[in-house]
């Protein structure tokens, strides 16, 4: 009993944490780059399929925050900000990313996520490793229940269409 005990209280392995995407673009690490920190490239392409993404600010620097708000087929929105912690060109961005409401405020009790993703040029490709680092468990857990790991899959096939076209 003891053990058990003891087990249930072992913090949690930042794998445990962290939910890994990775794909291979055809195009240059540049253009990919550029898709995800110019607002008017990524406007065409982020969100799940059948969504549309207005920005309301965007500004790609340590420190710059970038304001969203998502739009479902049926009218739903869903707000999001991130605010950029890092940024190499065109190799890597990590931002903090926060469900908000329309102002740009954390909406309470949702989960925040530390985003880091990498460009790494691969045989005249690019391959795009996203880690969505989460608090908790339970963090990770609820955002894949709301649909997180299906939504990303869609995001980045809307991205493969547009660099297929850019």
């Amino acid at each position: 009993m003891a053990e058990n005990a003891a087990s249930s209280n072992t913090p949690e392995t930042l794998a445990e944490r962290e939910f890994v995407m990775e794909r291979i673009f055809d195009a240059p690490r540049e253009l990919v780059f550029k898709a995800w920190t110019e607002p008017e490239r990524l406007a065409q392409w982020w969100g799940p399929r059948g969504w549309t993404t207005t920005n309301y600010g965007m500004e790609v620097r340590p420190g710059g925050s970038w304001l969203y708000c998502m739009r479902g087929p049926g009218g739903e929105e869903a707000w999001g900000k991130g605010i950029y912690q890092e940024i190499v060109v065109p190799s890597l961005i990590v931002y903090n990313d926060v469900f908000a409401d329309a102002e740009g405020n954390p909406v309470e009790g949702m989960p925040q996520i530390l985003i880091r993703v990498e460009f790494a040029e691969y045989e005249g490709k690019t391959k795009l490793t996203n880690r969505a680092q989460f608090a908790s468990v339970a963090d990770l857990k609820a955002v894949l229940e709301m649909g997180m790991a299906q939504g990303a899959n869609e995001t980045w096939d809307r991205l493969e269409e547009y660099l297929a076209q850019a």
